[in-house]
């Protein structure tokens, strides 16, 4: 029966005389099948022209537009032990609302008065301050009055020193007039031990004028030494003037070392009033972070430090947080050969898991389940998984998204371009190529434009 033997068996024995051979010889399905395979190729070749809407598929989840809208975790910026929970799993809390109290594990902060006794300090040292302040405004008067005095000293030792030039002219005067005198006496003696020699004058006469020659002799000696002490007076008056200028100097220099030393002492102490400001700040600051608060209003998703008395480190995760009012978004992934036919402002086709769809990628005027939704960010960057994360907004012209959706959620996108036939799509899968490069409508504006 499979004609495979030299022996033809069909040619010798007439096989339709039998009632099963007439069953199956017979040649009535041909017709029938070929009426089917003409009918299927036209049905074919009139699909093949059929418009196909080439489409970038992509698998993403449902996220947050803004960042500050995202699931988050609280961390504590100081390591410490927990102490107290007020809030659990599920829970809503508000903007501020405390979500649990810890407490210091660090032997510096123990001290529950360390806030009060580092004000104390502040204001110790800040009337320290005060006192220097003070203590500087007195060198201060003081070095005035000793400038002062030092004007009156110098001002009385000049004047000391006039008057004794002064002193010093009138025995010069003096001294040219005792020596004019003794010249007169010499003369007149002389004149008289002449008029004596000659009997015209008594010896008498000599005597008298030899003793008003020593006593204008005398005069004239008291006078050299007046004025020797006249000029001594002058030296010793300006030696005064020195004497005063360097005292009075060497008080003000020492005031006014006295005053920078207040100054400099000043200074410090303000420095660390400062610093004691900085840390009673710190320590304030530090007493309000032993209160874990919500930094917006949402709901507690999972405590990830559990129970009492367990320790942290400085930005452990303490808790996670998923904000109440957020804008929905879907993150997807498109491959890079793509990623060129992908702009702002694009609409593209989502179908979120768990929301009954029936899509056809190429038709989708009818799928049904899918929503509209625009490209509002492209990744520059590729991602670890290879692809280019693509982030799309809800299409406000389309129908609003379900409002069971929740944040985690998987999604499908899918990205319409140009319509070509269907063979063109076949033959396109086929080989590999990317779908037809195309830029939107109002880019070519905006090129033409400039």
């Amino acid at each position: 029966m499979l004609n495979i033997s030299n022996n033809k068996l069909n040619r010798k024995v007439d096989l339709t005389g039998y009632r099963a051979g007439a069953k199956v010889f017979h040649k009535r399905h041909y017709k029938h099948f070929n009426r089917f395979l003409a009918a299927f190729s036209i049905i074919a070749l009139i699909v093949l022209f059929l418009p196909w809407t080439q489409n970038i598929t992509g698998k993403g989840f449902l996220t947050t537009l803004k960042p500050d809208q995202r699931p988050q975790t609280i961390q504590s910026p100081i390591p410490g032990r927990i102490e107290r929970w007020y809030v659990k799993e599920g829970d809503f809390v508000k903007k501020g609302d405390t979500i649990l109290h810890i407490s210091e594990v660090k032997s510096e902060y123990f001290d529950p008065n360390l806030v009060e006794r580092t004000g104390q300090q502040i204001k110790a040292k800040a009337m320290s301050v005060t006192s220097y302040q003070e203590k500087v405004k007195a060198l201060e008067t003081q070095i005035t009055a000793l400038s002062q005095e030092r004007g009156l000293k110098l001002e009385q030792a000049r004047n000391k020193l006039l008057q004794s030039r002064l002193k010093v002219q009138s025995d010069s005067i003096d001294l040219e007039a005792a020596n004019t005198n003794i010249i007169i006496a010499q003369r007149q003696f002389d004149r008289t031990t002449q008029l004596e020699k000659e009997g015209l004058k008594a010896v008498t006469d000599v005597e008298e004028k030899r003793l008003k020659l020593q006593e204008t002799q005398a005069k004239l000696i008291s006078q050299e030494n007046k004025l020797l002490a006249s000029k001594n007076n002058v030296i010793n008056a300006q030696v005064e003037i020195n004497r005063v200028q360097a005292e009075y100097t060497d008080k003000i220099s020492k005031a006014r070392s006295d005053m920078f030393t207040a100054q400099s002492n000043q200074f410090d102490s303000e420095a660390q009033v400062t610093k004691l400001e900085n840390e009673y700040t710190n320590y304030e600051m530090r007493n309000n972070l032993m209160y874990i608060r919500a930094p917006q209003s949402g709901f507690i998703n999972k405590a990830l430090q559990s129970g009492i008395g367990e320790t942290f480190k400085e930005g452990d995760r303490l808790v996670g947080i998923m904000p109440s009012d957020y804008e929905m978004a879907v993150e997807t992934f498109v491959e890079p050969i793509d990623l060129p036919l992908v702009h702002l402002g694009e609409k593209v086709r989502i179908q979120f898991d768990g929301w009954p769809a029936i899509v056809f990628s190429g038709w989708p005027n009818v799928s049904f389940g899918t929503f509209g939704g625009e490209v509002v960010a492209i990744e520059t960057f590729i991602s670890d998984n290879g692809k280019y994360r693509i982030l799309l907004a809800p299409d406000t012209e389309d129908v609003d998204w379900p409002k069971d959706l929740r944040v985690g959620s998987g999604a499908n996108t899918i990205a319409l371009l140009e319509d070509v036939p269907i063979w063109f799509e076949l033959w396109r899968q086929l080989n590999g190529f990317p779908p037809n490069y195309y830029q939107p409508e109002n880019k070519t504006a905006d090129v033409s434009k400039k």
